[in-house]
């Protein structure tokens, strides 16, 4: 009985995304043939959404505080979309897997051609450090070239930290909790150029490299028998550093009006990483299947409310994958997924997740929005024999959103999240989740 009661849930959720997928679809696909001619293998992108001059972002609010408008051209200059957006906002918050954190993010918005042919490109950028002596430095970007010929992807990273450990599946307990500390370094950029319209395909360079793994500060009495080491003996890993490196090819279609904050279209992805024993210090050879898929519909005419829908599997094809690179909350791009829980609080071979927010402004002018989520994730672990929709590590939670540019509709990310054995958390960043 509970096994149905999970393919049902399972088949309504993806059932809505192809609903919603479906209903987009000829936008997406569809293309133009001239008379007597060929399909345009580059018609002109989704275009992005125009600028809300009803809106008002924090600058405006700041402005208006200091009783000085915009003149005229002031206000025509700030529209102009060959100039940058940038915004800016402090990190001060709480996260279960670094505790307190103090830092700065920034988002930079810009089109490389013109916006209705080419779609926004955007920076992420981030340095905090933590009440657990963690320090992170991170630069993500998606960036378009002129017509949406070429994207550059890119998730890289720095981090010298900590993370506690509870071994594999989604049955573990707090009481499981090993701490490790290691510095980690990522490079994950990717080159897609654009077959037809919204249809990107490219390939990839993936490093991935943990070292100085040891266990955290209090640990070293449980860690021989920690799930990191028992995981790495097991499958004849170092223990000291484990390094995955290779290559990827990648498939996406991609209707958004917007990467930043979508108010309408979706988006499904693939990514198949081959990683390779002694390329550029490998521990192991395995591949890695990502696909990821999100749609976004408005529920009134104004955009003001809708629903996001996300649904991403990270699954170990073959081989050995080193224990930190396995499948895990919190280790998609942006690190948003799993809100309620810590990074890589749930692990496995293979992850399939999913999350329904609801999106909505509180007040007319647009300033201050909120959300509410909901999310889920199910894991398989061959040590025990769990397979995906045995268990499920349910989260949920609420936010307030506070418009830093509304050129770029970026906004301040302030979320709440809650998950099973008293698990919660409280997040602070530039951009949405999804």
């Amino acid at each position: 009985m509970a096994s149905a009661r999970r393919a049902r849930m399972i088949a309504a959720v993806c059932g809505a995304l192809a609903l919603a997928a479906l209903l987009d679809a000829p936008s997406a696909l569809g293309q133009t043939v001239p008379a007597g001619g060929t399909p345009d293998a580059r018609p002109p992108a989704q275009a992005a959404p125009p600028p809300d001059t009803e809106a008002v972002d924090i600058f405006d609010l700041l402005r208006a505080l200091r009783h000085k408008e915009l003149t005229a051209e002031q206000k025509a200059a700030a529209l102009d979309p060959s100039k940058k957006m940038y915004a800016v906002a402090p990190v001060i918050g709480y996260k279960p897997s670094s505790g307190v954190m103090i830092g700065v993010a920034g988002n930079v918005a810009f089109f490389r051609g013109d916006p209705g042919t080419t779609h926004i490109s955007s920076t992420v950028t981030s340095l905090t450090v933590s009440s657990l002596k963690q320090t992170s430095l991170t630069a993500r970007f998606s960036v378009f070239g002129r017509d949406d010929r070429f994207e550059l992807d890119g998730d890289n990273r720095a981090q010298w930290t900590s993370q506690d450990t509870f071994g594999l599946g989604t049955s573990t307990m707090p009481e499981d909790e090993v701490n490790m500390a290691f510095n980690y370094f990522r490079l994950y950029d990717t080159l897609n150029v654009t077959l037809r319209r919204n249809v990107l395909a490219g390939i990839g360079f993936h490093y991935s490299a943990h070292v100085d793994v040891g266990p955290g500060e209090g640990a070293e009495a449980g860690w021989s028998e920690s799930p990191y080491v028992a995981y790495s003996e097991a499958n004849g890993l170092p223990l000291e550093s484990q390094t995955s490196a290779g290559v990827s090819v990648n498939l996406r279609v991609d209707t958004r009006d917007s990467a930043i904050n979508a108010g309408r279209g979706w988006m499904a992805s693939m990514s198949y990483r081959p990683f390779f024993k002694d390329f550029l210090g490998g521990d192991s050879t395995w591949q890695e299947l990502y696909l990821d898929t999100r749609t976004f519909k408005a529920l009134d005419a104004r955009g003001r409310h809708k629903l996001a829908f996300w649904l991403w599997g990270d699954f170990v094809a073959t081989g050995i994958a080193p224990f930190l690179d396995l499948p895990a909350t919190g280790m998609d791009k942006y690190g948003r997924s799993g809100r309620g829980y810590a990074e890589g609080r749930f692990r496995g071979e293979r992850l399939l997740y999913g999350e329904i927010e609801y999106r909505g402004t509180l007040t007319d002018n647009g300033l201050l929005g909120m959300v509410a989520f909901i999310n889920t994730t199910t894991l398989k672990n061959s040590q025990s024999g769990e397979r995906l929709f045995d268990g499920f590590a349910t989260g949920a939670g609420a936010g307030l959103r506070l418009l830093l540019n509304k050129r770029s509709k970026t906004n301040l990310c302030f979320d709440v999240g809650v998950g099973k054995h008293g698990s919660k958390g409280v997040y602070l960043a530039v951009q949405e989740a999804f």
